[in-house]
């Protein structure tokens, strides 16, 4: 049987990999600085190469330590898993989610008992709230959030890419003085999630028609309400192509349909670093993107 590297260094190595910071990861494994490093050192000679590129309060991932992390990361996690049943017996295990209400209703409570047949011991706590990044650590273990972009001190995966629709009511396009032309768009009210301000613009640009100037714009933190406010006649909304699919409901109707804009805003599920090494966050994370990643 081929000799193995001590299941220290491998641990040692997957939790720098994780956390980013010798520090960091030294706290975690209750190991002094200079003991983790020797771990990883250790890794580091017996397969005769480096996984790190150090930098000053930092560790990164050179492309052989990405390839290893890959391959070894899932197995350690498999083996703690393991390990952790045997000793827990049937405890409960419990996760705040931070999650925006319509991506929680549309995509996410639909599949919740697969969840839990799947996972019957992890439990749920749902926060709606906003601005759930900034309570991560402080109320919140994990959030599936709407940005461009995620702080790269953070723990972040993409969930998603989407289109921006303009969509409005039905009575747009089939009144008596139907929107044609995305100029029209000028004489409505822009209906916008706070989560994504950029939307008209992106949307505009792609159109070809520069900065469009609606009557007012209607700020939203719920996109069900600006559904629901479209279709009542009080405004255009401009949001994202799986929210309008997920409803479908007949008041509404897509505004040109022939333009096609990417969105630069995507749903991300983020966490602290740290927070990879809890169970409840490791088993929801890996759920969420092996069975719902992508579906629309």
């Amino acid at each position: 049987m081929r000799r193995l590297p001590p299941l220290g260094a491998i641990e040692a190595f997957v939790q720098v990999a994780r956390l980013g910071s010798i520090k960091a990861a030294a706290e975690e494994l209750a190991l002094s600085a200079p003991a983790l490093s020797r771990r990883v050192q250790s890794l580091e000679r017996f397969i005769d190469r480096p996984l790190f590129a150090r930098r000053h309060q930092a560790m990164v991932l050179n492309e052989d330590g990405e390839k290893l992390l890959a391959q070894i990361a899932p197995v350690l996690d498999q083996l703690s898993n393991a390990v952790e049943e045997m000793t827990a017996g049937k405890e409960l295990l419990r996760l705040r989610l931070g999650v925006l209400p319509l991506f929680a209703a549309q995509r996410l409570f639909p599949h919740l008992g697969d969840l839990r047949r799947t996972h019957p011991e992890l439990h749920l706590d749902i926060d709606t709230a906003g601005h759930g990044i900034t309570r991560l650590g402080e109320g919140l273990d994990a959030v599936i959030a709407l940005a461009r972009d995620i702080d790269p001190s953070l723990y972040s995966k993409r969930f998603d890419t989407n289109s921006v629709y303009v969509i409005g009511a039905r009575t747009l396009v089939e009144g008596p003085r139907p929107i044609t032309s995305p100029r029209q768009l000028s004489e409505q009210t822009a209906l916008l999630h706070r989560e994504m301000p950029d939307t008209i613009a992106a949307w505009s640009q792609a159109a070809g028609i520069g900065p469009i100037k609606p009557l007012a714009v209607d700020y939203f933190d719920a996109g069900g309400l600006m559904l629901e406010a479209a279709a009542q006649g009080l405004g255009v909304a401009f949001m994202h192509a799986s929210h309008f699919n997920h409803a479908n409901d007949p008041r509404l109707v897509r505004l040109f349909p022939e333009i096609e804009v990417e969105s630069p805003y995507s749903h991300w599920f983020v966490c602290r670093p740290r927070a990879m090494l809890s169970r409840p966050v490791r088993l929801f994370h890996d759920w969420l993107f092996g069975t719902l990643a992508g579906l629309e």
